[in-house]
């Protein structure tokens, strides 16, 4: 049987013996990913927090969180190729994990990191027109819609304490391209009241990873009362894998119904 030797997106060498044929999938957006790349019945196992697609939420087995793999399960498992994440795992798990199988770790801060991530998975799996062809798909979509919009916008992630999305992270990336300048300049994602920033002209509240409620736009509107404040689909802007396809559509509405709101 042939190796094939990949980088990783820290750099790693990761040698794979053959055509993964029991993957094991750690991060939620690419287990999406390889269900849209066609990967069926290789995929062998996934965290609990894998929500799409919900056939395979409801049928693979689940390997705990992103934060607590239960290592003893993924060895059942017998994968010949873990995928990982720099930010989503921790670097105790993936230690355990590379006793067990290759383990790739994607690093994803900006849009082209995305892009590049998904090719990387197609090419190791053997899917690579089809992974290519997804990211032309959504290069073409960004490239189509024109977003020259520039408001100032805070991106909040967590409620008590509140936490928001700061600099060199994938979701100030795609705030860019929705049309936004973030005004966190601190770097990953601070909590509020620990950085100074001007008035946001636009506070947007994320579906996940906590879910933000009327209660909460009621709080922030007293908190920013020159903002407008909605709430926001927190995947389009955080999810780095094939469900990229819908963002640029989605962040062209979005600047459509914060210019009518």
């Amino acid at each position: 049987m042939t190796s094939r030797v990949f980088d990783d997106q820290l750099g790693r060498e990761v040698i794979l013996k053959g055509l993964p044929q029991r993957i094991v999938s750690l991060v939620p957006s690419q287990t999406e990913l390889l269900y849209d790349l066609g990967l069926g019945d290789r995929v062998v196992g996934i965290t609990k927090f894998c929500i799409h697609p919900k056939e395979w939420f409801d049928s693979k087995i689940r390997v705990g969180g992103t934060k607590n793999v239960n290592i003893d399960r993924v060895k059942s498992l017998q994968p010949d190729l873990i995928l990982a994440n720099k930010e989503e795992n921790t670097q105790e798990d993936i230690a355990l994990l590379e006793t067990i199988a290759p383990v790739w770790i994607s690093d994803i801060n900006t849009l082209d990191d995305a892009l590049k991530m998904i090719v990387s998975v197609g090419h190791m799996v053997g899917c690579e027109q089809a992974s290519e062809k997804m990211m032309k798909e959504i290069n073409h979509s960004f490239s189509k819609e024109k977003i020259s919009v520039s408001q100032s916008a805070l991106y909040l992630i967590w409620k008590d304490p509140n936490f928001c999305a700061g600099k060199e992270t994938f979701i100030n990336s795609m705030l860019e391209k929705a049309g936004f300048h973030n005004v966190c300049e601190a770097k990953r994602y601070p909590e509020l009241g620990t950085f100074d920033m001007t008035e946001p002209e636009v506070v947007l509240l994320s579906s996940e990873p906590y879910p933000f409620k009327e209660t909460d736009l009621a709080q922030f509107k007293l908190q920013f009362p020159k903002a407008k404040v909605i709430f926001v689909d927190g995947e389009l802007f955080s999810w780095y894998g094939s469900r990229m396809r819908l963002a640029a559509d989605y962040f062209y509405n979005l600047q459509n119904e914060i210019s009518s709101h």
